[in-house]
């Protein structure tokens, strides 16, 4: 049976649009990638694109939800959420203002992802943030 296994693994979680979840969202990842050298930075990541699209889109609303996905294969991490949409522009990253307390997000996953895509229309988005393990002797992504 092992001939039809791929070698990357794909996990998915369906989180209801409350801001508890993201807190859920990040523990979920954490197990998932328990010892692997990008789990810090894929917790981040998912904080901070769960967040998102609870503030922006209708994920956040009493009904929404967001779905999460993780797929592992031997370097390489993919973070994706998909939003419910509602928000006619595609996410980007703003400049913020030293006292402001939002306004980071986007720009803390694009400092740490390899890759980053964003796909989708204003009836739901999917933000994909890829991490790349180091080679062997670096000690981050």
């Amino acid at each position: 049976m092992d001939e039809y296994m791929s070698a990357p693994q794909v996990w998915g979680l369906m989180c209801p649009g409350s801001r508890e979840e993201v807190t859920r969202a990040r523990r979920w990842t954490r197990d998932i990638l328990n010892g692997h050298p990008c789990a810090h930075d894929a917790e981040l990541i998912v904080s901070e694109l769960g967040s998102n699209a609870l503030t922006h889109t209708a994920s956040g609303s009493p009904y929404g939800t967001f779905q999460l996905t993780l797929s592992l294969s031997p370097r390489t991490v993919a973070i994706s959420v998909t939003d419910e949409g509602g928000h006619p522009e595609e996410p980007h990253s703003t400049e913020a203002d030293p006292d402001d307390t939002h306004g980071r997000g986007l720009t803390i996953v694009m400092a740490l992802a390899r890759h980053l895509d964003i796909a989708g229309s204003q009836h739901g988005r999917t933000v994909t943030a890829q991490l790349v393990a180091p080679e062997a002797g670096a000690t981050t992504c």
